[in-house]
């Protein structure tokens, strides 16, 4: 019994040292409040593994010309930015058509859109028929597990927010843009521009946020490059969880395409959670204290049976 609970402890030793190498990682960060109940607070164990073998620096940004292969699609932009404005112009870019879009549900009421490519899966289906050439683009780099046509309005605002998983990388594109500052994001505190034709590389699980000030719909190809790491362990872990667990993350752009199991789920669970945002709109305290209790009797549950 001695050594199960010194075993617990030092789980939650391990457990809570991840978590503030998470918070304290970057120059922006959240406050505690949020950061308690933040995905990043769950995957910390995880993620630091990541960063300790990865092959790229701990920087935000990274050098596009450190990863080649992806120059399959960037000297290809032109065609690639051909499929996506046909695309768009026919309204098949656009928000989920239900709650059926775990991963990036948040951004749709600020006005962002998708067309999936592919997500964690093979190519849609809609994809193959609609945009065939930027799909056999993709295909020729296997390093792209997840990939779009991203769409930020005028006026559109992408909150503060880290992804949650550190195996990948985020690539951006540029296909059309107000090709001035107007249109920017700014990860970890520093700000960069989109620019049509131009790549940008960083590290998603750095606190970011952004922003169109200008009067020009900005289309990128948004895609997830698989994070390079140190050693056959790390890289078979990281793959098994691509190959594996992200699958569950797929998603639809037309009636009667896959949709993971994880979205599957996510439409009933969301309806727990317009419960929690009218509590939250009736009584802050009361929602923060809710809130709050349940991640403490969680990690109780793990950590103090």
């Amino acid at each position: 019994m001695h050594a199960a609970l010194q075993i617990k402890y030092i789980a939650l030793a391990l457990f809570l040292g991840a978590v503030l190498y998470v918070h304290l990682r970057g120059r922006v960060r959240y406050g505690l409040a949020r950061q308690l109940t933040d995905h990043s607070t769950f995957l910390a164990p995880f993620n630091t593994l990541i960063y300790f073998f990865s092959r790229v620096p701990s920087k935000p940004y990274l050098r596009p010309e450190d990863f080649p292969r992806l120059d399959a699609l960037t000297n290809n932009w032109q065609v690639i930015r051909e499929e996506g404005l046909r695309l768009l112009d026919e309204g098949h870019v656009r928000v989920a058509t239900g709650h059926n879009d775990l991963g990036f549900h948040s951004f749709f009421r600020n006005g962002w859109k998708r067309f999936y490519l592919k997500w964690y899966d093979e190519p849609l289906p809609s994809a193959k028929e609609m945009c065939p050439r930027t799909v056999a683009l993709l295909k020729s780099v296997p390093e792209v597990h997840g990939a779009m046509f991203a769409l930020l309005p005028p006026g559109g605002v992408l909150g503060r927010h880290r992804d949650p998983w550190a195996g990948s990388l985020r690539y951006h594109l540029g296909l059309r843009t107000s090709n001035n500052d107007a249109c920017w994001i700014e990860v970890d505190g520093q700000r960069k521009s989109w620019r049509d034709g131009e790549v940008m590389m960083f590290d998603e699980t750095y606190v970011h946020e952004a922003r169109n000030d200008s009067d020009v719909n900005r289309l990128i190809l948004f895609c997830d490059v698989e994070r390079p790491l140190k050693g056959w362990l790390p890289t078979a872990l990281n793959r098994f969880i691509i190959h594996h667990v992200l699958k569950a993350t797929a998603t639809q752009n037309m009636e009667g395409e896959r949709i993971g199991i994880a979205n599957r789920i996510f439409a009933p669970v969301y309806q727990v959670r317009i419960v929690f945002k009218r509590l939250k709109k009736w009584n802050r305290k009361v929602y923060y204290g809710v809130k709050y209790a349940g991640v403490l009797a969680v990690l109780a549950l793990i950590f103090l049976r």
